[in-house]
């Protein structure tokens, strides 16, 4: 199969394997799980909002009966639940094979998290930060285990301001703050995926972007919702990128998937490349060091590879 036509089909089965994506009760979190869980992996939706999670399991087992499916609360604009969510899991599972940060907010109305942080910046990136480490003595004792942060082009528009990361000082923009959040997504995928490198870990860390994919991530964003009819890929496509990342064979840490047609907006997940700024080493660090201050959680990288279960 050529490499620009890359789906569904090039995921083996995953009979034995665990798999957590986040946001997953609809859009490409929901396509992503209703893949995985066709391909016999054990699948946690994990959400904020359980009926609609449960009803996304539902739909699921309606199509394979025997999908191995399970709901669980995550509320990632909440650092308690994100620590009650990693607790309740590492009780249930000494083995996680895939962690796909999948969810997020965008352009809402200005609000906060449940810690003070602009809402935006505090779901799609500190609490998928605080969830990853929270997971990270399973994902080190699981071989051949992968992390995915689902970015978003937008991230050619985020420029984050250290002095004002709750944008207290300045004007609120939402397409701003979401912007920020998504180049945050990818200085989290290089840096976490450097760290794992020197430590010896067999954990590689890949992100992807969906293009241009009708969901309810839109609902906030007029124009963009509207124009869905005319330019977007439906949510089997939008979910690729986010799957090539996570089972592409040849993957390798670091590496950014998106669709390969015209700017990046629709078409089968080919490697991209993201802008100069998100690629900044130095960036990455100090947003790291600040991630671990304003959550108060640290990574543990002291278990290696060679403890890893098969």
């Amino acid at each position: 199969m050529k490499g620009e036509e890359w789906n569904a089909e090039n995921i083996p089965d995953q009979t034995g394997t665990v798999v957590a994506v986040t946001g997953s009760s609809s859009g490409i979190g929901y396509e992503t799980a209703r893949v995985l869980a066709n391909k016999n992996a054990e699948v946690i939706i994990a959400v904020r909002n359980l009926d609609k999670g449960h009803a996304a399991a539902r739909k699921i087992r309606s199509q394979y009966p025997k999908a191995n499916v399970r709901v669980m609360r995550l509320d990632l604009a909440d650092l308690a639940s994100v620590k009650s969510f990693a607790e309740e899991f590492k009780s249930r599972y000494s083995r996680l094979d895939r962690l796909i940060n999948n969810a997020g907010v965008m352009i809402p109305p200005r609000s906060k998290t449940a810690d003070g942080f602009e809402l935006q910046f505090g779901t799609n990136h500190l609490g998928h930060f605080a969830l990853t480490a929270r997971l990270m003595n399973l994902l080190q004792g699981t071989k051949g285990s992968r992390v995915v942060n689902v970015a978003s082009g937008a991230h050619k528009f985020g420029k984050l301001d250290f002095d004002d990361l709750t944008w207290e000082k300045r004007q609120y923009k939402g397409w701003r703050a979401y912007g920020d959040s998504k180049i945050a997504n990818l200085y989290f995928t290089c840096e976490l995926n450097r760290r794992f490198n020197d430590s010896g870990s067999g954990v590689i860390v890949t992100a992807a972007h969906p293009g241009w994919t009708a969901t309810e991530l839109q609902r906030h964003a007029g124009l963009a919702e509207f124009l869905n009819g005319f330019f977007a890929q439906d949510v089997s496509m939008g979910a690729l990128p986010t799957l090539r990342a996570a089972y592409d064979k040849n993957a390798k840490g670091g590496e950014y998937y998106g669709p390969g047609g015209f700017m990046e907006m629709r078409g089968y997940p080919v490697q991209v490349t993201s802008n100069k700024l998100s690629r900044d080493q130095a960036i990455a660090a100090r947003l790291w060091k600040v991630s671990e201050d304003l959550t108060g959680v640290l990574f543990d990288f002291g278990r290696t590879a060679d403890t890893a279960i098969a």
